[in-house]
């Protein structure tokens, strides 16, 4: 049984291929050193790939780390959720976690690269005042964020730092028609950056199964009155 390593290195990160047209655009827009935008449905892919890209270009000593950021919904605060720190954040980082140990086939994927300092976990809450620099951002399920929240998270990149926000602004968990425009409104203005790209995953674009596949395509011809 071989041993596995105490290091995470790039050798040991599993080689990924895009799946899709729209998988393949999101590999050739981060090669390209743009900013991304991964917008649309369920199971296409989104986390998945951009903790790939952005584990890739870390391990291979482009950036210092990977900083994973989320919303604390429905709370807003995760001060009131109950634990200490790491408790309440074992709740928003299970998904990370179970991606990261698969991509290094290491069940101790995770806490291999927490302690080597090579990934961190923030949420909006506690982000407000630092400057982040030679990071790689990842914003993950965008549509649960604000539009302060999204505006202050990107304002906190310094120096050599690539922003990759991922989400599906149909699935928000808002309540309120206000907030669930905000990441509407923020797309809108990185749309008109030439350092962003932004690239909308349809239905045609799960691979998560042909399950899931045949529900989403199933709800949208539903919920625009072709069935």
């Amino acid at each position: 049984m071989n041993k596995k390593p105490s290091r995470l290195r790039l050798e040991h990160l599993v080689k990924l291929e895009p799946l899709t047209a729209n998988q393949k655009l999101a590999f050739d827009s981060f090669a390209s050193g743009n900013h991304l935008c991964l917008d649309g449905s369920a199971g296409t892919g989104k986390t998945f790939i951009s903790l790939y890209l952005a584990l890739e270009a870390v391990l291979n000593k482009d950036y210092e780390k990977v900083i994973i950021v989320r919303s604390a919904v429905p709370t807003r605060d995760m001060g009131f959720l109950p634990g200490t720190q790491e408790e309440k954040e074992d709740a928003y980082t299970a998904p990370y976690k179970a991606i990261i140990n698969d991509l290094f086939q290491d069940q101790d994927g995770w806490t291999k690269m927490i302690n080597s300092k090579s990934i961190e976990f923030l949420t909006t809450s506690f982000i407000r005042g630092i400057t982040i620099k030679n990071a790689i951002v990842i914003v993950d399920e965008s549509q649960n964020c604000n539009y302060h929240e999204l505006c202050s998270v990107i304002t906190r990149l310094g120096e050599d730092c690539r922003f990759i926000m991922s989400g599906d602004y149909y699935q928000s968990d808002f309540t309120r028609k206000g907030d669930q425009d905000g990441i509407k409104e923020f797309i809108n203005i990185i749309q008109h950056m030439n350092s962003f790209d932004h690239i909308e995953f349809k239905w045609e674009d799960i691979v998560r199964s042909g399950f899931v596949r045949d529900f989403i395509m199933t709800k949208e011809l539903y919920e625009n009155g072709k069935l």
